[in-house]
């Protein structure tokens, strides 16, 4: 038998990092959703007690360096599992771009290894383990626009972010999220209005959701990578409501309500950078 998942991208509306944690994180505010780009995972159960995973990317890992490893590793260790699984991944998400690609696919291979082996586990142990492989798994566990704190622990749905056309620019680099972290000083940074924000999401209210937008992780990915406000200025000159990075970048995001606008906001970049995506808002 064969189970298939989408594991689809996802963005940050708003993301403000508060004061860092004991643990050596930063606790984080923010609101996340996702989009019409997606992996897709096709899982299936083999006799021999292995982990296999293929990918159509020749420079993806696909052993322990592999979330999606990682992923059926802890769960087969924890639920006494002895058969073996392989997992064929199909990426289509931009790879260390802030896009969440690789906690999407953990997201889905546990979500797939649950139907696939029929385990009756509830969100929060699918939460636990996800948060040993990456911070924004338990968000890419539920999928929807929610709410987001913690280190990324603590998720709550809200309810579909207003539909509209959505713009992703992925310039030819990448960004450690990591180090982005590391320079981390909260006096330097701005701090949008998450609650603001998420009142507007709950509202349906477009334009109190564009005015409410922000990324604290700005102030430090734009110096060093100038090109990320290159992309959020060429977006807006070309008719955007709304341009922000996502998560510590590299990759920015524009919204539009109107096709039209969308398409000209999507031609504008196409020659700027090699990765552009227009899609739509996951209801």
């Amino acid at each position: 038998m064969e189970i298939i998942e989408k594991a689809p991208a996802k963005i940050n509306l708003g993301l403000d990092v508060l004061e860092k944690r004991t643990d050596g994180y930063h606790e984080l505010e923010m609101v996340m959703s996702s989009v019409d780009l997606a992996d897709r995972l096709i899982m299936e159960e083999i006799a021999e007690d292995k982990i296999i995973i293929e990918t159509n990317k020749a420079f993806l890992p696909i052993d322990k360096r592999n979330n999606v490893y990682q992923a059926a590793s802890i769960l087969k260790k924890r639920y006494g599992i002895k058969k073996g699984i392989r997992i064929r991944i199909t990426k289509n998400i931009p790879v260390a771009a802030g896009l969440g690609g690789g906690s999407t696919d953990c997201a889905a291979a546990l979500r797939g290894m649950v139907r696939l082996w029929d385990l009756d586990l509830s969100m929060a142990e699918l939460i636990d383990i996800g948060m040993e492989v990456g911070t924004d798994v338990p968000y890419c566990l539920y999928g929807t626009t929610s709410h987001i704190a913690g280190k990324g622990e603590l998720v709550t749905p809200l309810r579909p972010m207003p539909q509209c056309w959505v713009i992703l620019v992925k310039p030819r680099l990448s960004v450690s999220t990591g180090k982005i972290f590391q320079e981390v000083e909260l006096d330097q940074l701005h701090h949008p209005d998450i609650a603001a924000l998420s009142a507007a999401v709950l509202a349906e209210d477009y334009p109190a959701m564009i005015a409410a937008m922000g990324n604290s992780l700005e102030a430090i990915t734009i110096p060093k990578y100038p090109i990320v406000q290159q992309i959020k200025d060429r977006m807006m000159k070309y008719g955007a409501d709304v341009a922000l990075m996502t998560g510590s970048g590299p990759t920015v995001f524009a919204l539009c309500q109107k096709y039209s606008r969308a398409q000209r906001v999507y031609n504008a970049l196409k020659g700027f950078c090699d990765e552009v995506y227009l899609v739509r808002t996951l209801k």
